[in-house]
């Protein structure tokens, strides 16, 4: 006698095993509901991330990328730019409240969920007391899309405010590719010059591209 397996549900197997088992495809699937005519959910959710490649794309994309995907209306559209801003306010919300130290990882979830979808560059500013605990975090500088103006005096302004003992910059590259240009380097050295007067220490530049990043601390740039 055979055996069939029947697969199970998303709903089923988040219940028995935990959310951290469903696959890229069943979370989609979750959220999505319900198929289309003639096809399951779970088919839906797999043609979906095979045309778009990864659920940063899919979550990203805009309403006319989903113009030739049969059955996915207005209201499905709605609910994955929900998903994707849900999941940004959740990481703005995780980095002010948790009370543990910032770490390397943390940091870089916020960024990506901050910076990543922008269509013009954007600097940020993390400031952070003696013990790496975050006191504020600010978007300082938007420029357009391909270079944004950055002021030094004015980063050393905020931290100032705060009375912060380190800063963390970062700034996205909205044409996707995370390498940083000559220009990210010298304002970077300015930056560190300028906050060194006041004895406040630049910890980390992450540029934010696509699915990627470049730390300079990580390059031993800082």
């Amino acid at each position: 006698m055979d055996i069939v397996f029947t697969p199970q549900k998303p709903r089923e197997k988040m219940m028995k095993f935990g959310i951290e088992s469903l696959t890229d495809v069943e979370l989609l699937a979750l959220f999505l509901r319900t198929g289309t005519q003639g096809k399951s959910v779970l088919t839906v959710a797999r043609e979906m991330l095979k045309q778009f490649g990864s659920l940063y794309t899919l979550l990203s994309a805009d309403l006319d990328d989903f113009k030739e995907v049969h059955g996915i209306g207005l209201a499905k559209y709605a609910q994955l730019r929900g998903i994707g801003e849900l999941a940004r306010r959740y990481y703005n919300a995780r980095l002010l409240e948790e009370s543990s130290l910032l770490s390397p990882e943390m940091t870089r979830e916020f960024l990506q969920s901050q910076l990543a979808g922008e269509e013009r560059e954007i600097f940020m500013v993390i400031l952070l007391d003696n013990q790496n605990r975050i006191l504020k975090h600010c978007r300082l500088f938007s420029g357009t899309i391909n270079q944004v103006e950055v002021h030094p005096r004015e980063i050393l302004r905020e931290a100032l405010k705060v009375n912060a003992a380190a800063v963390i910059l970062a700034h996205n590259h909205p044409s996707g590719n995370a390498e940083p240009s000559k220009a990210d380097r010298q304002i970077t050295e300015r930056v560190i010059k300028c906050c060194q007067f006041m004895d406040i220490r630049v910890l980390d530049h992450l540029v934010i591209g696509r699915g990627e990043y470049v730390s300079f601390a990580e390059r031993g740039w800082i």
